[in-house]
């Protein structure tokens, strides 16, 4: 319940943490009881997605640092100065800083090839 509050205190548009329990019945933790989120999309034109992948892994990082497996993460993110800042325990707000310049240029390269109005 505690992992769930911290998520939601997040406040992050287009989806809640509902706490769950639950017994695998295959990988590492089968048979054993786990407790965990049900991510709950509210509104999937609000939702962003990175926000939520971020978020999850800094608060994983925060509470399960000898358990949580950050390096995995990396393979997904390919951005070692994220990771790292994931690692460090900075703020949502302070990782994606160390992007936004490049997003932006990300953005403006893309334009010419975008055949549809984005929302």
């Amino acid at each position: 319940m505690k992992f769930a509050r911290e998520l939601n205190g997040a406040e992050l548009a287009g989806v809640r943490f509902v706490p769950i329990r639950f017994t695998p019945t295959a990988s590492i933790f089968k048979g054993k009881a786990c407790h965990g989120v049900y991510i709950l999309v509210t509104d999937r034109d609000a939702l962003n997605a990175v926000d939520v992948g971020v978020t999850l892994a800094l608060t994983l990082q925060r509470h399960f640092p000898n358990d949580f497996a950050l390096e995995k993460v990396g393979r997904l993110l390919q951005h070692e100065t994220t990771i790292n800042a994931i690692q460090a325990g900075n703020s949502l707000a302070e990782i994606k800083k160390l992007w936004a310049d490049d997003l932006e240029d990300f953005k403006k390269r893309r334009e010419r090839f975008m055949i549809y109005q984005s929302r």
